[in-house]
Order: C-alpha cells, then structure tokens, then sequence
C-alpha cells in the first residue's frame, strides 16, 4: 500500500511588538475620538488632532509642515505616529529614527537623515509589458556539448507550446529562457509567464486541469485555472518602491568599474546629482500618468538628540516638494540645543518650532491604563485574573504604565512554571518584587552610590 503522510502546516514566526495592536486613531466620521477604539485608549484630544492632519495629508495639504508630538514618557506618542500611518493605508511607508542614530561613523549625519527621508515616500509604477502566458503542454530541451568539456551537455534551445482556453502556440526559445524554467523546476501543466521584452520566465502555479487529472496538489499550493484570451498579450504591472530604492538602483549603475565587478557602489553616500536625476524621472512618470507619488510617514523620536546642523537641515528638507509627513517627538521639557548654548523648548530651535503644528498627550488616567492593559494582555496571549487586573492597573498608576506592561510576560511564564495558564495577583507580585522600577533603581543607586562605579 502506498505511503501518503499530510505535511502539518509549520508554526508562524510571531513576535508582539510595543505598538502591534494599533490598527488607527479610533474615529467616527466626525473625527470624534471613541474611547476604546482600534487598540487606542483615551488621549483624546491628541488623537482628533491627529485624524484632522490625516484629512489634511489626504487633500494634499500638509507640504512644507512637520508635527511634533510631545508630552511625558508612555503617554502614547509613538503610538500616534503608527496610528497616523495606518490611517493612510498599507502601501503608505513608515520609517522611524531615533535622534541617536543619526551620528554614524560611516555616513554623514545629513546622509541619514537624507536616506531616511527618501524612504519614507514611496511611488508607484505602473508598467505595461508585452508578455506570454499559459499551460505549458510541450516543452522539449535540445541539448549541445559544453564549450569547455565536451563531456557535458548544456540546454542549447527548446521548443515549448503555451495553451490558453481560447488558443495554442508554439515557440522556439533560448538558452536563457531554458536555464531559467530548469532552475525553477517548471514542467509541463505549469502556468508560466514570459516577458517577451527580457525574457524573465516567472511560475504561476500548477494548473487545475492537470492537477485534476493527474496529481495530488501539494500542501500550500492551490492549482490556478488555465489562462483565457490569447497567449500574447499585454499586463499592466504595479510596482511599489520608494525613492531611496531607486536612488541605489541609479547609483549602482553609475558606480563605474568596481560596480560592474562586485556589483555595488563606490561609497554608500549617493551623489546629490543622482538623487535630482531620480527626481525628474519620478516626476516626469507622474506627469505621463503611470507613476503615483505615495508621501510616508518618517517618525523620528528622541528629536532633542539632533544638533543645530541637523535641524537646519530638516527645515530646509521639509520645504522640498517631494518630503514625506515628518512627524518628531520628544519627552523632554525647556533644555540645551545640542552644537549650542542656548535653551528652547524641547530643545528645538524656536524658529523650527515655529513652524510645526505640535500636538501635546497627557498623562493616563487609571480607567485608561486598565483598558491599555487589558489590550496589552490579550496582544501578548496573557490570561489575568481581575483581581490580578486590578493591582497590575495601580502599578501603572504609582509608577508608570510601561513599567506595568512589562510586568506581563514575566507574570505569565511565573504562572506557567507552576503548572497555571492564568496570572494572579500573587504572580504580579512575586514578578514586581524582581524587576525593579525606576522610582526603587534610583533609590537603589542612592544606597549603594560608594560602591558604585563613576
């Protein structure tokens, strides 16, 4: 009797993010902030101020302007920023920045920001190509000895027959095409597609008329109906990059002698010159009608990180026509800016500040930190207890809500190891008396300060 083992479906990679659960700001149509909506709990204000700059972003309205969230520390400003894009769409691209991560030992603190910028706003290209598509019902390699050992044969040509449901036709290929089906493994009842201006052969699928009749599809492969209309004809492709990707893509063809051997640019800097040249090209698609401009959402946090440089920079970015919806945060009061001695706000200069619509979250209230973490509790798969609920909730309003976040997993893998899918209080506390808040490390420091070092 035959064999017949079912392949089980391996386990998805999943790893729960800080701000996974947000799926947008939680409106109505009025642009009124429910209270628990789309993984966002309270901050309503912020949160209708940031629905009005997505209705702005949408009409067109927001070049040459920045936002600047700001507020306390785990009041939700990243949160916002990730709302913000999702609220624009999926193929919307979102980038985030620390201020930190500017100062890099092999690029410019300019370049950076630059090359961060350019991937934050993405196009999309539509291209219409003459392809062939269909079956493939005969596909018939002719072979010839190799030209540098005659003992081994390579694929020369082959003829192949593609079928649709309307037609059939025969083709006499290269040694190209036939290289690339053998590498795919495709073989005769495969639906193959071929662009006839490169030659790129691209699988499809299996057919269903032949996996009907002849096989048992394997797992995670679903056969496809045969094509209908002619096998020449042509597709409109849409293709989504973003100007970063295109600016490498222009560089590397640009990058001279050591490209073409190892086929990478020079420098990782790109030539001011090459990104005005992918500009014009981008502009000159839109105008044409086959490209689409899709401004992103470029998030940099930490923002009293950067220097005088870099802000003088970013307010000269910010006025270019292609610039992404640049949103800053920060969570810190009247301080220095930095390559200055000067105080401002946030530690901006005040005429950047100017020009940003800033958008201001406050601390949670209890009722809300006990609805974050309930979301946080069912995003991280945690079963607790109300009681247990209820003391994880003080916790965040004695010391902070990350801090009673963070608190989950360990409660839960404490609860695990003495045979319980449920966390009590007793787990929360067992946890809390092991990690450490800020509040108790700064007492901490404070008790053992000579014998730590300086």
């Amino acid at each position: 009797m035959a064999s017949i083992t079912p392949v089980t479906p391996s386990k998805k990679f999943a790893r729960v993010g800080a701000h996974s659960h947000i799926r947008g700001l939680g409106l109505d149509d009025k642009l009124k902030a429910k209270p628990v909506a789309d993984g966002m709990v309270g901050q309503t204000e912020a949160r209708e101020a940031a629905g009005i700059i997505v209705r702005m972003i949408k009409a067109g309205k927001m070049a040459g302007r920045a936002i600047l969230l700001a507020g306390p520390p785990g009041t939700g400003k990243t949160a916002i920023a990730v709302a913000i894009a999702r609220e624009l769409g999926r193929d919307v691209p979102f980038i985030t920045l620390s201020g930190s991560e500017i100062y890099s030992s092999e690029l410019k603190k300019t370049e950076v920001l630059m090359q961060a910028i350019r991937k934050a706003i993405g196009v999309r290209l539509h291209e219409t190509r003459k392809v062939y598509e269909g079956e493939l019902t005969q596909f018939d390699v002719r072979t010839t000895r190799h030209p540098y050992n005659p003992y081994q044969q390579v694929p020369e040509s082959a003829r192949i027959t593609l079928a649709t449901k309307s037609e059939s036709r025969s083709f006499n290929v290269g040694s190209s095409i036939v290289v690339s089906m053998l590498n795919q493994g495709i073989r005769v009842g495969d639906v193959i597609q071929i662009d006839a201006e490169t030659g790129r052969v691209i699988r499809l699928g299996r057919s269903e008329e032949v996996a009907e009749k002849y096989e048992i599809a394997g797992y995670g492969e679903k056969p496809i109906p045969r094509p209908s209309g002619p096998v020449e004809k042509e597709k409109e492709f849409v293709y989504v990059v973003t100007l970063h990707d295109l600016d490498q893509l222009h560089a590397q063809s640009r990058g001279g002698f050591f490209s073409l051997l190892f086929g990478g640019g020079e420098t990782k800097e790109i030539d001011p010159e090459i990104r005005r040249r992918v500009d014009e090209y981008v502009k000159q698609r839109v105008e044409e009608g086959t490209a689409e401009i899709i401004p992103g959402v470029f998030f940099l946090d930490d923002v009293s990180m950067l220097d005088i440089e870099a802000f003088s920079f970013l307010s000269s970015v910010m006025e270019s026509e292609l610039a992404p919806i640049i949103i800053f945060a920060t969570n810190r009061g009247m301080t220095t800016i930095r390559g200055t001695d000067l105080q401002a706000p946030h530690g901006m200069p005040l005429d950047l500040l100017d020009r940003l619509l800033i958008i201001n979250t406050r601390l949670y209230r209890e009722d809300e930190i006990r609805e974050i973490l309930k979301i946080r509790a069912n995003e991280e798969e945690v079963n607790l207890t109300e009681e247990a609920l209820g003391y994880l909730t003080k916790i965040g309003a004695e010391t902070s809500l990350r801090y009673a976040v963070q608190l989950l997993s360990p409660a839960a893998e404490k609860a695990k190891a003495e045979g319980r899918s449920i966390v009590d209080k007793e787990d929360i506390e067992a946890v809390k008396e092991l990690f450490s808040d800020v509040r108790k490390s700064v007492e901490y420091v404070k008790q053992y300060e000579e014998y730590l070092l300086r």
